[in-house]
């Protein structure tokens, strides 16, 4: 009796309010994305915790799969093909120019090879260092070339000193201080000081040298 009770509420509800299970096409077009008027709206994330449904989905370069925002970028879904796409620089030691490659693994060497026999290759075009000073293009060779012992930039012999090429580790000010200490030190203390004489009897102090 209960049980036909149930079936009889049951048929009314569906009548009522049209309850119907969804076909196998509606199953299958919600879970490509869109709805039953809009078939072709939005996509579903294919990352494996999400599924969420985006209407402007991103379409990752490496593996070509359809992520919502949050797992757009390759480190979010852990793409196993993050550097398909990738663009990497490399510079000719010999010539310095720049040559464009992949990323690849073992297209570096195989791209400078080729560089290296296309006849392009000219050491007379190998960029000269320079001073890092600000300013400063003073071409440096094995002999005016003097090495920052704080920042380990090379300058030329006019910039040796960390207040003349603005060294990034080091307060200017301070710098001075302990220069200006040191050769107090160096010179046995202040020369004004150990030169002045005392005034006796109203005479005229005497002028000394340092």
């Amino acid at each position: 009796m209960a049980m036909l009770t149930w079936k009889k509420i049951r048929q009314t509800m569906i009548e009522q309010f049209q309850i119907r299970r969804p076909s196998d096409e509606e199953t299958t077009m919600a879970a490509a994305g869109g709805t039953e008027a809009f078939p072709d709206l939005g996509r579903h994330c294919q990352h494996s915790d999400c599924h969420q449904l985006d209407f402007l989905p991103f379409t990752c370069d490496g593996c070509q799969k359809v992520f919502c925002l949050e797992h757009r970028s390759f480190k979010s879904h852990d793409c196993p093909k993050s550097d398909r796409n990738s663009r990497k620089v490399v510079v000719c030691e010999i010539c310095s120019m720049s040559i464009e490659t992949t990323g690849k693994d073992g297209d570096e060497s195989r791209i400078l090879e080729r560089h290296h026999e296309s006849g392009d290759c000219d050491p007379r075009k190998k960029k000269k260092p320079t001073c890092s000073a600000r300013r400063c293009r003073e071409i440096l060779t094995f002999s005016n070339t003097c090495v920052c012992k704080t920042c380990r930039l090379k300058v030329c012999l006019k910039h040796r000193f960390p207040a003349e090429h603005n060294c990034g580790r080091v307060d200017t000010g301070r710098w001075n201080e302990k220069f200006m200490a040191a050769l107090e030190l160096r010179n046995g203390g202040d020369c004004g000081k150990r030169g002045r004489p005392t005034a006796a009897n109203g005479s005229s102090p005497s002028v000394k040298a340092c």
